[in-house]
């Protein structure tokens, strides 16, 4: 309870020193590209959250990682600061059952979903963040079993011929922290181009969890007569100790070093009623881990995944509504001293249409996506929309779907002392269904939902008895359900930026272990979830954000964070874990107690 009060006190405190109420924001402005179908953000009728820019310079969050934290529904479980590495979770579905994109371009790995964020770019980077909570896999196919992120990179702007250098960071902190980072930018009458180089390390928190992170990043965009087209690549690389973070705590001397490169080749044809999206790219996984960090010889991994894509979606805008199409070709193979060779051919189509009905009050939008995998034959994968607007600013909605996660390599062929894979294991699938009400206007918005999942086939390793090898087993069905709200309050005038907003999940699983001795992955999701977050802005000039948030697990734990930051011009102060909370998110590692980073930035023309 004190703790209570004194919270309520230092926001009020805050808010009495902000500026007065006065909106210029309209959300319905945006166009959400996750679907595919370019919808604007007021036609679509999705549980959909849209982190823009402007949210972004202002959170707390230093990384990806952390700012995905601060949305409902969206469970990151960290090992140590600055994301160094993480498992992404939507609605209580697995690490391996969730679907993160950049620019639309699957970064899905075919060996395990514990490399899902190893392609994390940085914030400066990034415009928007669009997040499908539900089922998305009739659009996306595989993985987006519980939902899809979608990472929106920013367009290199400018007409008039220029070359700039962006110090974009230069920052230093807790647990000998140091960050660096620095764009440069080159813009001609017919190429617009971005380079973008950033490093973290780290000493560590404790013992063996130093890191060293670096990311390079090129966009280029070709002016052509027709076209533009737009080149992307990327290459991220990790290196660090792993204390306790995969097998038990007592594994302290763990290491590990990942690589993720992307290269990307996309243009947009459009024309007065069609959008065509061709794009093709190439996603390159490596990961190395060592049991004993000064001994690699007693255990050794080490996993390279390469994928090739190709794909062409589009809409297509007729007097009978809007049509999303998509069609997408893959090829993924593996070479692995622990999980062989494999190879792996896929392809995914999907046509989904929206129209509307009394007086265009009435929006449905049937859907249907087939998928084919050369070691797994086909599957299928139904949908529909719903939304009734009950005014210009309120909706309703409610939509129903099948979704499905196939098996990674991991999962199929993965062996060691204690664990053995299943080649037997069939696909996860289940029926989504949820219902909805949005509200929006310039100053509020509102969104609440229910949403149930009948998952069967779920993936889990087991044994009957303490000495047993872990095996990988399809269990039996899973019911969840669930129910999120959310509310924002947009009060800022002129250029200062002014906002509220807070959130609040609920969810509840079955039990499936209750009829297994052992399981080496027994939910323990986010059962109870409140978020809320103040952004103030002080004499004009300086930015004041904090985010508390409060997260009660299945096993009964529970804990409350909050961070802060503050910034004035080039200048910030991020002040994380403020209340020095002990607790952990994953795997019994301890998350780091409270941690302090301070820095700036510095353009020159």
């Amino acid at each position: 309870m004190k703790f209570k009060f004194s919270l309520l006190i230092f926001l009020g405190i805050q808010f009495l020193f902000s500026q007065q109420p006065t909106s210029n924001q309209v959300l319905d402005e945006v166009v959400v590209s996750s679907t595919k179908i370019n919808l604007p953000f007021s036609k679509n009728f999705r549980t959909i959250k849209i982190i823009s820019s402007k949210e972004i310079a202002n959170s707390p969050a230093t990384n990806v990682a952390e700012l995905l934290q601060q949305t409902i529904g969206i469970d990151i479980r960290r090992r140590g600061v600055s994301g160094i590495q993480g498992d992404l979770y939507i609605r209580g579905g697995g690490f391996d059952q969730t679907l993160l994109l950049i620019d639309g371009m699957k970064m899905d790995d075919a060996q395990t979903g514990h490399h899902t964020l190893n392609m994390i770019l940085p914030l400066y980077l990034i415009e928007r963040i669009e997040i499908i909570r539900g089922p998305a896999a009739r659009i996306f196919g595989q993985n987006a079993f519980n939902g899809a992120i979608n990472i929106i990179t920013k367009e290199v702007k400018g007409e008039k011929r220029t070359a700039n250098i962006d110090f974009r960071e230069l920052s230093f902190g807790s647990y000998g922290q140091k960050n660096f980072a620095l764009t440069s930018s080159i813009i001609s009458e017919k190429i617009k181009s971005v380079f973008s180089f950033s490093t973290n390390k780290s000493d560590g928190y404790r013992h063996n969890t130093d890191f060293l992170n670096a990311n390079y990043f090129n966009k280029t965009s070709f002016k052509t007569k027709s076209s533009p087209i737009d080149l992307i690549s990327s290459f991220s690389q990790r290196k660090f100790g792993a204390n306790g973070f995969y097998a038990s705590p007592s594994a302290t001397e763990q290491y590990e070093e990942t690589q993720a490169s992307l290269l990307g080749i996309s243009t947009v044809i459009q024309s007065e009623n069609l959008i065509i999206k061709p794009r093709i790219y190439w996603k390159r996984g490596q990961d190395m881990y060592i049991y004993i960090r000064e001994n690699p010889s007693v255990y050794r991994n080490l996993h390279k995944t390469n994928k090739i894509s190709a794909e062409l979606s589009g809409s297509y805008i007729s007097d009978l509504g809007v049509t999303g199409f998509g069609l997408d070709l893959s090829t993924v193979n593996i070479t692995s001293n622990n999980l062989g060779e494999h190879k792996r051919n896929t392809a995914n189509a999907f046509i989904d249409h929206t129209f509307e009905l009394f007086n265009g009050n009435l929006s449905v939008s049937p859907g249907i996506a087939i998928s084919y995998f050369s070691d797994l034959s086909f599957h299928s994968f139904p949908g529909i929309d719903l939304g009734y607007h009950l005014s210009s600013n309120f909706k309703l909605y409610s939509n129903i779907g099948k979704t499905y996660r196939i098996p990674t390599y991991t999962d199929l062929y993965y062996s060691d002392r204690t664990t053995i894979g299943n080649e037997n294991l069939n696909p996860e699938q289940a029926t989504s269904t949820e219902l909805g009400i949005k509200f929006n206007d310039s100053q509020f918005n509102f969104s609440a939902s229910l949403f149930s999942r009948k998952s069967k086939n779920i993936i889990d390793y087991v044994k009957e008895n303490e000495n047993d090898l872990w095996e990988a087993v399809n269990i039996r069905s899973l019911n969840t359900k669930g129910f999120e709200l959310d509310l924002s309050y947009d009060f800022s005038k002129n250029r200062s930026s002014s906002s509220f907003s807070l959130g609040y999940s609920s969810l509840n699983d079955d039990s499936y272990v209750s009829n297994i001795n052992y399981s080496k992955y027994s939910l323990n999701s986010i059962k109870s979830h409140f978020i809320s977050n103040l952004n103030l802005t002080y004499f004009k000039k300086i930015i004041h954000s904090t985010i508390f948030k409060y997260v009660k697990r299945s096993d009964g734990s529970n804990y409350s964070v909050l961070d802060s930051k503050i910034s004035f011009r080039s200048f910030f102060v991020n002040v994380n874990n403020i209340l020095d909370v002990v607790y952990s998110e994953t795997n019994l590692v301890p998350m780091p107690g409270k941690n302090v980073l301070l820095g700036f930035s510095y353009r020159i023309n």
